[in-house]
């Protein structure tokens, strides 16, 4: 999966400091973040040599325009607040953020994936939910503060569960409706108010496909930083009938796949495609 990184890992806790010209930072802008290419192809975030010399209003990083988020692979990564404004050479590009797992290895992929997170965290607290009043970062931790009334902001991480729902040597694979996709998945669902993880994983089923299950049990977890998430992924087998009724508001498809004839295939990328490829290899938990 992405966090599974080839070396290191990513220390994410809050270092605030000036950054050094190596240094990379993340550009985001209209859902895309801005990527450099270099002479074999390969992509990169720019560092911050590279962004300083034109971004706009960049002298006054210290304003809250530029901030430190994590150290990746022992580099560490700014974000920059402000606009980036257009590609300054043929080496740059937006890429959006929803495709980079099709783009890049799992290393920036991740970087990439929880920068977003931490942007529109950013992005939607720069003012108080209590009193109004404009807000400031923490000094010493990752927290937006109202400077006038006290309240504290952190980092929102929404729960939701992955289910493989299983009957012998079947699994249910879905398909969503109305996201321009035809990339199958297991069915999935965030958790909501007062209810556990095994509680989201009965009722997404009975939901989504109409089927009862029994013998849930924990697999693994995995932030997701598209959407803001910790997927905590889950298997479970079928209790009684195995006709599915769709819910097409959420569906386009459902059906039951054989062990042997998945058409989803590990990407290295989501907790979905490993627990795909781990039932296929008959080393699902039980």
């Amino acid at each position: 999966m992405i966090q599974d990184l080839d070396f290191g890992k990513l220390d994410n806790q809050y270092h605030p400091q000036q950054p050094q010209q190596l240094d990379q930072v993340a550009c985001f802008q209209d859902g895309a973040v801005l990527l450099h290419r270099d002479e074999q192809g390969i992509l990169h975030l720019p560092t911050w040599q590279q962004v300083s010399t034109w971004c706009d209003d960049w002298q006054h990083w210290h304003s809250g325009k530029l901030q430190y988020i994590f150290n990746l692979q022992n580099t560490n990564v700014f974000m920059w607040m402000g606009r980036a404004g257009a590609c300054p050479d043929a080496g740059f590009v937006y890429e959006k953020v929803a495709t980079l797992r099709e783009l890049t290895s799992k290393s920036l992929c991740f970087g990439v994936m929880t920068a977003w997170h931490l942007y529109c965290w950013y992005r939607n607290n720069q003012f108080c939910g209590c009193c109004g009043a404009p807000t400031e970062h923490d000094g010493v931790e990752r927290m937006m503060r109202c400077r006038s009334c006290g309240n504290m902001i952190f980092p929102r991480i929404a729960p939701a569960v992955i289910i493989a729902l299983t009957d012998g040597d079947r699994l249910v694979l879905s398909q969503y409706a109305g996201r321009g996709t035809t990339r199958y998945g297991l069915l999935a669902g965030f958790i909501e108010i007062g209810e556990t993880a095994e509680e989201a994983v009965a009722r997404e089923v009975m939901e989504e496909v109409g089927l009862k299950v029994k013998n849930i049990r924990y697999y693994k977890s995995q932030p997701w930083g598209i959407a803001g998430n910790l997927s905590i992924g889950y298997f479970c087998d079928l209790d009684g009938s195995d006709e599915i009724h769709l819910d097409e508001k959420e569906l386009a498809s459902a059906a039951w796949f054989d062990r042997s004839d998945l058409p989803a295939k590990d990407d290295g990328i989501s907790l979905t495609r490993e627990m795909v490829r781990i039932f296929g290899e008959g080393r699902e938990p039980k």
